[in-house]
Parts: C-alpha cells; structure tokens; sequence
C-alpha cells in the first residue's frame, strides 16, 4: 500500500477520530503544486480510506506580510497551474480571499479530517496552531517542503553548516525517495467552485513593485523547464562555474521553492540521478538540502530571525565595539534602493535584483556586506538589507532569505580578522571581484537584463559613471 513516512507527519490537536463530515480537506499553503506533494498526497490517502471526498483549499490573503504585486503575480500564475491539473485529477478546489487560518476554518465545519502542509516563519506557524486550536476535526500536518524533516534532523538551533551537515548526510538515503501518487477513488464535482482568478489578481491592486515574467513565470512547469535547462546545460561544471557572476550558471529555481510551486525532492532526485561530475553534483546538492535545511532550523529554533538581536552574540559584539568607526560614504535606503552610489558592480547588482527579481548568489552577499559598511549603523544596515531583499527578491520573506541576510552580520559564519566598521565580520571588496572575476562581463550581462525588463521597470538604468569602491 502506497503511504508517506512518518516522519513527515505530526498531530496538531487532540482530536484523534474523524468527525462526521462528508469530505476531507486538504489546506494548501505553503506547498502550491501537485506534483510530488507529500500533503496533498496523503490528503489523498485520507479521503480514500474513509470514502470520501477531498477538497483542496487555499486562502489568498493579498495583505500578506511584505509581500506586493511581484510576488502576488508569481504566485497567482502557479495557483491557476494548481487549479487546472487538480481538475484532471478530479480533486475539488478552491482559492479564497481571506487570511489563510480563517479560509481553512470556514471550509473545515465539514470536513472530517483536516490536512495541511508546513511552513517555518512564524505567522506560518500562528495560522496552523490556530486551526489546530480552533477546528472541530483532526488537524494533521505533512511536511513537503523539506527533503529531510525538520525535526528528524536537529531539535536546536545549529551554530552553522559543518554542524548540520553530517545529520543530514547521515540521514540522507533513507529519505531521497520518489513521493506516491494515488488517485483519487471517490471525487464530487459538486464541492468545486472554480476559482475567480480575475478577482484575485484585482485584488492584489497596484500595490508597488512590477512583476517580472519577462525572466520568471510561476508555476510548475516553469519550475520544471528551468530544472531541465539545469541538468542539460549548468549542472556539469557548476562548481567551478556557480560563482562566476558574469555567467547564468545557476539554476533558477529558488522562486518555485519559495512558492512550494516545485518539491526540493524532486529536484535532488534528479540532480542525484545525473549524467556528471560528483563534484557538481554534491556542489548543487549542497545548497539545495544543506543549506536550505540549515535556514529552515534557523527561522524555526530563532523567535528574532528577522531582528538584529537574532544574529550571534559575538557578531553583535564586535560590530558594536566598530560602531562608532568612520562611515564613509554613508547611503540611505533611498540612495541604497535608486542604485545611487560610488560603486558600479554593486549598483548593476541592486538593478539586476529590481529588474528581474533575482540576484547572482555571489553578488547578493558582497550587496550585504556594503550595505553593512555603508549605513550609519549595523542595526540600521540589517533592517535595509532585509527591506530590500524581501520586496525586490521572488524568494524573498523565505528562510532562505532570513539566513542569507543573517550570514551578512555573521550569522552561520566565524569571526575573521578584525577591520574598521565589521570588526570580525567576514569582508568584502569590489577589488576582491575584479580579482577574481569578469567584472566587465558581469556589467555587460545586466546592461542587457535591464534592457530586457525595460517594459516593466521604465526606469531602469545601470550606472557606469561613478567610481569604484575598495
């Protein structure tokens, strides 16, 4: 008999028999696919034991905390996705204005069980214990999100990589296995109503921010086009190549994953699977799993993953013990976010990410680092980092995010040699980058980027004329 493991499933409330309702549902959230979703899935499962029904709900919220009509777009292209392929599978859905608790609630009087997937921040985690509190069937929870579960690997916060990684290795081939796909026995058109998508969109507004499908399109098999041109053309040479910011060697994919529009073990399975290098393919599995997992543990060990006292103490101390070296230049978030500064790698760097929603994984740290060393005060340069990252960025407001943010000021990182203004904080240079790269090329690249997303960011410029900083 087809099942998901264990592991992967955990009781949110007391209710432990089936109440009398005609239907099981399953609360999509943070899982937004139907392929190789461990939640939906075992939704399935569910309803099929008990002969009955499912209904797939998902609560569209367009006061989500910090997000705008970029993201909104992205995310409403994959739901229309989502709609179409539950129709095939004739599983009934729905997508509903409202705060997600509250749609899952409204939807859960008749329902006999009540399935969910699992998200890590903490109003994630808020909505899910108030339906488990508040719903009058068992609430169960599936984790879909992760390769390994949370839990499974670490139950405290890890200091960094090297702490996390032999749990995960030694975990590893026991859960790197294909999801079941089960068929529905007992679908009833008659719980569907078609979701109204022209509403949705309207309601998101013009609420700041130009989407980007010039570059990314949401959905699955968006998700799934990127991931093939990744085995095809990247995959073989990627560690050599993944940190040459003049090339497109990455595999684009962190928007699905942050959308849950594309399963992490679907695509470690194929990157496992791969016709190249071991050394390329451990490289890319390492960001994929290790790292991922790592900022998952993070957001949900940390209650101040998004504040500056969340970073490690020995980071907060010396960057205070700097706190009054001499800032010069000093920028604003204005200045920071109109691309407006001396340094010509970090401005193409900021008008890549508002043009395109994305950001070369090198770049985006040495962009931290200089808002570190440009802001007025630590504190004041986490809080523009995380501004920034988490309106321009597809993945932004993603633990991911938070982690990445966090490694600027230390956070999963050791203390280097002590200098002005970072202190023991690791540093960067624009020198470093001409140094080790094609800093020209890179230049060239993004000229061509914004020249693409012109429609959409009118704009749009990359400054050449400022000199360099050091």
């Amino acid at each position: 008999m087809k099942k998901i493991d264990e592991t992967r499933i955990q009781h949110l409330n007391a209710v432990s028999s089936p109440a009398r309702g005609g239907h099981v549902l399953y609360w999509m959230q943070q899982s937004q696919r139907t392929y190789d979703n461990h939640a939906l899935e075992f939704a399935v499962l569910q309803a099929n034991r008990l002969g009955q029904p499912l209904l797939v709900v998902f609560g569209f919220m367009p006061s989500y905390p910090e997000a705008n009509r970029r993201h909104f777009t992205f995310m409403l292209e994959g739901l229309e996705e989502v709609a179409a392929q539950l129709k095939q599978r004739k599983i009934a859905f729905r997508a509903d204005l409202g705060k997600p608790d509250t749609v899952a609630l409204s939807h859960a009087a008749g329902a006999s069980l009540l399935v969910c997937d699992r998200g890590y921040l903490r109003h994630q985690r808020r909505w899910r214990r108030t339906v488990a509190r508040k719903a009058p069937c068992p609430v169960i929870q599936v984790e879909s999100d992760l390769v390994l579960p949370l839990e499974t690997v670490s139950a405290k916060q890890e200091y960094a990589a090297r702490t996390i990684r032999p749990k995960i290795e030694s975990q590893l081939p026991s859960c790197l296995k294909r999801i079941p796909r089960v068929k529905l026995k007992h679908p009833d058109a008659d719980l569907a109503a078609s979701p109204d998508f022209k509403s949705l969109y309207s309601a998101v507004g013009g609420r700041g921010i130009e989407p980007v499908t010039t570059f990314f399109r949401g959905g699955y098999k968006a998700a799934a086009k990127h991931l093939s041109l990744f085995l095809k053309e990247k995959l073989r040479d990627y560690d050599r190549k993944r940190n040459l910011p003049d090339l497109d060697a990455s595999s684009m994919i962190s928007p699905y994953l942050h959308f849950g529009q594309l399963s992490a073990m679907e695509a470690a399975l194929r990157i496992e699977q791969a016709d190249a290098p071991e050394q390329d393919r451990h490289a890319f599995l390492e960001e994929l799993i290790v790292r991922r997992e790592l900022a998952a543990n993070f957001v949900y060990h940390s209650e101040t993953y998004d504040q500056y006292d969340g970073l490690p103490s020995w980071a907060r101390k010396t960057l205070q013990t700097h706190g009054r070296d001499r800032r010069s230049p000093l920028y604003s978030r204005n200045d920071l976010e109109s691309a407006e500064t001396h340094d010509v790698y970090w401005n193409a760097a900021m008008q890549e990410m508002k043009a395109t929603g994305y950001m070369h994984n090198y770049m985006r740290m040495y962009w931290g680092k200089k808002i570190l060393q440009w802001s007025a005060s630590p504190q004041e340069a986490f809080r523009t980092a995380l501004a920034l990252n988490n309106k321009y960025f597809l993945d932004g407001r993603d633990p991911n995010s938070y982690a990445g943010v966090g490694w600027v000021f230390g956070l999963h990182d050791r203390p280097w040699k002590e200098r002005p203004i970072f202190g023991m904080v690791r540093y960067m240079a624009s020198s470093g980058l001409e140094r080790k790269f094609n800093m020209q090329g890179y230049l060239d690249k993004i000229r061509r980027k914004v020249l693409m997303a012109r429609h959409s960011l009118p704009d749009a410029k990359v400054s050449t004329n400022k000199r360099r900083s050091t």
